[in-house]
């Protein structure tokens, strides 16, 4: 491949998880890379805080996963209880794993990731750059942006649009309403408190099933932070949420707390969507992540599909850098992912969210949980659990090896 083909420099739109991941493993590749963000600074919302065994293989590989290590921890399980905190079901998590799922806030593994790509050479960050539209090129693809200063274009070899659910370089490419899919009829209020549900017998992660009075609480830190994930009545205000924030905690938790018993950090409801755009790449433009597809967050299949968009993405990137695969390796990349957002990611998270409510779920959720009894003694199936998530991974090589365009 002659040297006008090589990659020289790639822009991400979106400060992220996944667009920083990208762009620290292209970084350190010797490609230039500009990240622009229409903030003015990382986003410090609560969101996740658990990587999968496939997201930590994409970490090791970035190079940051030893000091996320040294700032998290590895959780020992998962489980599934009644109302009344009674075990249903569980599977122990085998800590000494090299791949075992790892617990940091997002916030704090942005800013890690931010860190690392900071140090790299040909690595910048653009701070309140919107970019507000987009120009195809046949040799370079354009970003129109919004600063302070008044607006200017960008270009690049490739734009790579890791901007979220309200992606502008997805609304660019298809429309403002152009992202198939629904958005599910409930309201889910994720919040962070300091409160002690180890005295009460739980473990790192657990799923309270009940029609009404579901939700999640997992640790997600090392002093004692637990992420308290609830259902609410649909239709209401944020002010009204966050109103019945301590009448939900008392009715929900154990030993029924009242304000005073525990330490509210902050808390953000939440609509849930099941959604995926019509491509993933069009000419020059490429999304991943949430900026390609959405779903709602039990089970951690969003922020682990967004690393397995990466890890699709960089291994493509690559091929066409070193001439391994020519520019339609990408057509390739956006119809592998969104046959695994389809395949796997939709179907699999919205069964693990009606498995803790929905009545019309119990014989499926019976099935379920008679395999995790059977998974305690079963070491086959226990490395097979471990393992699942990287089947949201593809192996690309065998892609690779068509003709290059000339």
């Amino acid at each position: 491949m002659s040297n006008e083909k090589k990659i020289k420099k790639v822009i991400v739109v979106g400060a992220g998880p996944s667009g920083l991941v990208l762009a620290i493993l292209l970084a350190k590749q010797g490609i230039e890379v500009l990240i622009l963000d229409g903030a003015a600074d990382l986003d410090k919302n609560p969101r996740a805080a658990h990587y999968a065994p496939s997201a930590v293989r994409e970490l090791k590989r970035a190079g940051v996963l030893e000091e996320i290590q040294k700032q998290g921890f590895v959780p020992d399980s998962v489980c599934w209880r009644n109302p009344d905190g009674s075990l249903i079901a569980g599977i122990r998590t085998d800590v000494h794993h090299p791949e075992a799922m790892v617990v940091l806030p997002l916030d704090r593994l942005v800013r890690l990731l931010y860190n690392h790509f900071s140090a790299l050479p040909g690595a910048e960050v653009k701070w309140n750059h919107k970019v507000v539209g987009i120009e195809h090129g046949e040799r370079e693809a354009k970003v129109k942006v919004e600063t302070q200063e008044g607006e200017h274009t960008l270009a690049a070899d490739y734009v790579i649009g890791a901007d979220g659910a309200n992606s502008q370089i997805r609304r660019s490419l298809f429309g403002d309403l152009a992202f198939p899919g629904e958005t599910l009829q409930h309201q889910i209020i994720a919040t962070n408190v300091y409160y002690d549900f180890h005295k009460f017998g739980y473990w790192d992660s657990n799923f309270i099933v009940h029609p009404e009075n579901w939700f999640m609480a997992a640790r997600i830190t090392t002093d004692g932070l637990w992420r308290v994930t609830y259902g609410d009545t649909w239709g209401l205000s944020t002010e009204e949420y966050l109103e019945r924030l301590p009448k939900r905690y008392e009715e929900m938790l154990p030993g029924k707390p009242k304000p005073g018993d525990y330490k509210l950090v902050s808390a953000s409801p939440y609509k849930l969507h099941q959604r995926c755009a019509e491509k993933f790449r069009v000419g020059r433009f490429v999304l991943i992540a949430d900026a390609a597809h959405l779903c709602n967050p039990f089970g951690g299949l969003g922020l682990t599909g967004g690393f397995a968009d990466v890890t699709s993405l960089y291994d493509c990137l690559m091929a066409i850098q070193n001439g391994q695969a020519d520019e339609s390796i990408l057509d390739k990349y956006s119809e592998v992912r969104r046959k695994k957002w389809h395949d796997l990611v939709d179907p699999i998270s919205r069964a693990n969210f009606r498995r803790i409510w929905a009545e019309d779920a119990i014989p499926e959720r019976d099935e379920f949980f008679a395999m995790c009894k059977k998974m305690e003694t079963d070491e086959a199936m226990q490395k097979q659990g471990q393992e699942f998530t990287h089947m949201l991974n593809e192996d690309f090589t065998p892609y690779f090896s068509k003709p290059i365009a000339t």
